[in-house]
């Protein structure tokens, strides 16, 4: 997994360098910056801890002169919105100058609002890949690696599972039709070790199942998925 940083221009969106020959982009996506809002900056729960507080405060504030309250609520409520706006707008930044690449030998994650980097994860350090669907087709696809070789999880925050700190898994996050994604990274692998000069040992990357991450299907087979 080799980090690159920006360069003046891109070879092809997304790509910092020219493909090498018989190597060919298989997908390209970005997430939903509106998933990206309500699920990795948690918006509606840090709406309902703003609501909460400011009934809180309503309720400490209730034997006051109505003028007084409504003045400290209203300030409340503007400093809330602002929060939550400028949360927003930070997902739909990352959302806005995130890329994701699929080719037949790797995944590249170009990635950062103000210091862009490139991520290059070859698909030949996968040992597994976990998919997180949910019943809009958006979802995260997290990426295991193989071998020492590894980035911080807040350099890759968002493009990070959660709270898979001292192993950090590359993920993309809150791509639509995500279930789809995760079975063209199965069938490139799978096709990657078919060929004889860059074949690598083991199975198929294995992928973790569990209730709120269900098993990334294999080509052809459904897939579950999540509210």
């Amino acid at each position: 997994m080799t980090p690159h940083h920006e360069h003046e221009f891109e070879a092809a969106p997304g790509l910092p360098e020219p493909l090498p020959a018989g190597e060919r982009i298989l997908w390209q996506g970005a997430p939903d910056w509106r998933t990206l809002a309500l699920h990795v900056y948690h918006l509606r729960q840090l709406a309902g801890y703003f609501g909460a507080m400011m009934v809180i405060q309503a309720l400490y504030q209730w034997d006051a002169p109505a003028a007084t309250m409504l003045s400290s609520l209203a300030l409340s409520a503007v400093l809330a919105g602002s929060a939550l706006g400028l949360l927003a707008l930070g997902a739909w930044l990352s959302a806005r100058t995130t890329l994701y690449t699929l080719t037949t030998r790797r995944v590249v994650m170009r990635i950062g609002i103000v210091l862009t980097i490139t991520l290059n994860v070859p698909l030949r350090q996968l040992r597994g890949a976990d998919l997180l669907a949910r019943k809009s087709g958006v979802g995260d696809l997290s990426l295991a690696l193989t071998g020492k070789e590894r980035i911080g999880w807040l350099h890759l925050w968002p493009h990070a599972r959660p709270w898979h700190l001292a192993d950090p898994e590359p993920t993309l996050r809150c791509i639509p039709g995500a279930a789809a994604v995760g079975e063209r990274v199965v069938a490139a692998w799978q096709a990657l070790q078919s060929m004889p000069a860059s074949a690598a040992q083991g199975a198929a990357p294995a992928v973790s199942a569990s209730a709120a991450r269900p098993t990334m299907p294999s080509p052809g087979v459904a897939n579950t998925v999540t509210a």
